[in-house]
């Protein structure tokens, strides 16, 4: 026996857990995703991860613009779900929606809730320098990531994580929690767990808080530039020009903040110094700080905006 599903997501975050619901043998009878998107120099349409990867598993797929046109929630409602599965999907979904499948809306999330609620759980996690995180599925409410939860898997930040890393080892950790609660809700036997504790919000990255503030703490620039990278991507300028810094190394030091302090392209920071290990100049793929300086005239002394 098995569940008729209804999968939501979008990026490649969300595939891991497609795969598995497929792999436990159970039939997802519609896949949602976002609309295809302009991408790339050229601006061509793509279409998202989920959607690559549902068209060549064979599953049919939905791409509503929202959920506000009550037709696409007549639609959801005439597949019959036992339950949908919803992971970084990008999209609110409305009481309606969230009543459509038999058992509701179950919902996989980075962090452990209720810390970290909202859209960018795994950048606010390296961001404030938390040593561990979770994957966690939930029962979906009304409410921003306020549901009951259903299954748990902590996750430790390691010192040299970006969010593009912790992301990758979150999905894989997540998705693999999708069949026991599915064997579990098929024979009854689902249980959750109210939220404890205060609630911390992941607020979407604000393209201002890319800019690097050197009077910071060399540590806290540290966790902030990893939070951060590969995307927005925390920058500063050099020479005139701006520099992205994918990955940096907190040591000690002294100078002015935003000073090059030695030759290997370290630089003072409030407290401390960070000696920049990856960096990005625009309009080019991210390369070491060793092959950034042999184009580039840095000395010692140098001050960074």
């Amino acid at each position: 026996m098995s569940l008729k599903v209804v999968f939501m997501g979008t990026p490649a975050f969300a595939v891991p857990s497609l795969s598995e619901i497929l792999s436990a043998g159970h039939e997802v009878v519609c896949v949602y995703t976002q609309p295809p998107r302009k991408s790339g120099r050229g601006q061509s349409l793509t279409k998202s991860p989920v959607h690559q990867f549902a068209e060549l598993m064979g599953l049919p797929v939905r791409t509503p613009e929202s959920f506000r046109k009550s037709s696409v929630i007549d639609g959801l409602e005439t597949l019959g779900a036992d339950v949908a599965c919803v992971v970084a999907y990008g999209q609110i979904l409305p009481k309606r929606a969230l009543a459509a499948p038999r058992e509701g809306c179950l919902n996989l999330h980075g962090s452990a809730l209720p810390r970290w609620r909202g859209a960018a759980p795994v950048q606010r996690a390296i961001m404030a320098g938390d040593c561990v995180t979770a994957a966690q599925i939930m029962q979906m409410s009304a409410g921003l990531d306020t549901g009951d939860i259903v299954m748990s898997a902590s996750e430790t930040i390691r010192s040299d994580d970006t969010a593009a890393s912790l992301s990758q080892r979150l999905s894989q950790t997540g998705a693999q929690l999708w069949p026991p609660v599915l064997a579990a809700l098929e024979r009854g036997g689902l249980t959750a767990t109210a939220q404890t504790g205060e609630p911390i919000y992941a607020h979407k990255i604000d393209k201002a808080e890319a800019r690097i503030d050197w009077t910071q703490d060399a540590q806290y620039l540290d966790c902030h530039i990893r939070g951060l990278s590969p995307f927005p991507g925390a920058w500063c300028e050099m020479a005139g020009k701006r520099v992205k810094i994918h990955r940096a190394a907190a040591i000690t030091g002294n100078g002015k903040a935003g000073e090059i302090i030695d030759d290997d392209l370290t630089i003072a920071c409030g407290s401390g110094a960070l000696r920049l290990i990856s960096v990005q100049p625009a309009g080019k793929s991210a390369m070491s700080a060793e092959d950034f300086l042999r184009g580039h005239d840095l000395p010692v002394g140098t001050q960074l905006n």
